[in-house]
């Protein structure tokens, strides 16, 4: 009986010395050993590890991406005004024996390091440029340059910084001031361009048709007057023929054509000589 009470007890200690000498490293972790307190291992790959009991001991971090959401944080522009900026971090430990050394393993102590170097990174970003330049074409530079040195500093830490993204951007009271006063500037000045643009055109609209205009008329008293000239030569032809065939009939059509326009036309007095030609045939009607 005794013989197998200290069997049973073999076994069990036997179990238990293995269990504390084997540890399992899953995908989603990394795992750093140590021997009394120094780092002597961190490169595991997933699956089953031997450690010594007593003597090592292990720690597991998480392998898969983080996100740091920060609030709201001031940062200054070149031109000394403030901007708050709502950001997010996304990191990866990488080299987790440097993590360990940098941090002593504490999520929260490498976070708050982290989102030093980043507000760093973008302070100093933001202190070369102007408030337009920060918030419109310029914003996707600024974050390529302070990602790339957020980067540097990080990896110092046995961490790769994968992202960070800047989700708003807002305005201190005088900054909003100040850029809606540039805002109505801009616009009034574009109105304003807008607006001399056009008249230039309407000048240029003007002109062209007065241009016109007056080469139409031209056009028009030219053509009138070669009509007029060609009825007046085909009048003095008619004229001429009739003149040439009965001269008397000619002269007495005449007459009484000039009768006909001075005679009996409203208030008009003509002051003329009975005895002159004008009446020559109203005087042989007479007569006759």
């Amino acid at each position: 009986m005794n013989s197998l009470r200290l069997s049973a007890f073999g076994i069990a200690a036997v179990v238990i010395v293995m269990m504390m000498s084997l540890f399992a490293v899953d995908e989603r972790e990394l795992a750093v050993k140590f021997r009394f307190g120094e780092i002597i291992e961190s490169n595991f790959e997933p699956g089953l590890h031997v450690k010594i009991p007593i003597i090592n001991n292990v720690q597991f971090f998480p392998k898969q991406i983080l996100t740091i959401k920060n609030p709201q944080e001031l940062f200054l522009t070149r031109e000394k005004k403030n901007l708050f900026v709502d950001f997010f971090i996304k990191w990866q430990i990488t080299n987790v024996a440097d993590y360990y050394r940098a941090t002593s393993g504490d999520e929260a102590r490498a976070a708050q390091r982290l989102l030093e170097i980043v507000k760093d990174g973008i302070r100093a970003e933001f202190a070369k440029r102007t408030v337009p330049e920060v918030v419109t074409a310029e914003r996707r530079e600024i974050m390529e340059f302070m990602l790339a040195k957020a980067r540097g500093d990080a990896a110092t830490l046995g961490i790769h910084v994968i992202d960070v993204r800047v989700k708003r951007i807002e305005f201190s009271d005088d900054v909003s001031e100040s850029v809606f006063n540039r805002m109505r500037q801009e616009r009034a000045r574009t109105a304003a361009e807008l607006r001399a643009e056009g008249a230039e055109t309407a000048e240029q609209i003007r002109a062209e048709a007065d241009r016109e205009r007056t080469v139409i008329l031209a056009e028009a008293y030219r053509d009138a007057e070669k009509v007029k000239g060609q009825g007046d030569a085909i009048s003095a032809d008619t004229y001429a023929a009739a003149y040439g065939k009965n001269e008397e009939f000619y002269r007495f059509f005449r007459s009484i054509q000039a009768y006909k326009e001075s005679i009996g036309t409203g208030n008009d007095i003509l002051v003329l000589d009975t005895n002159g030609d004008f009446f020559r045939y109203l005087k042989n009607s007479e007569q006759d």
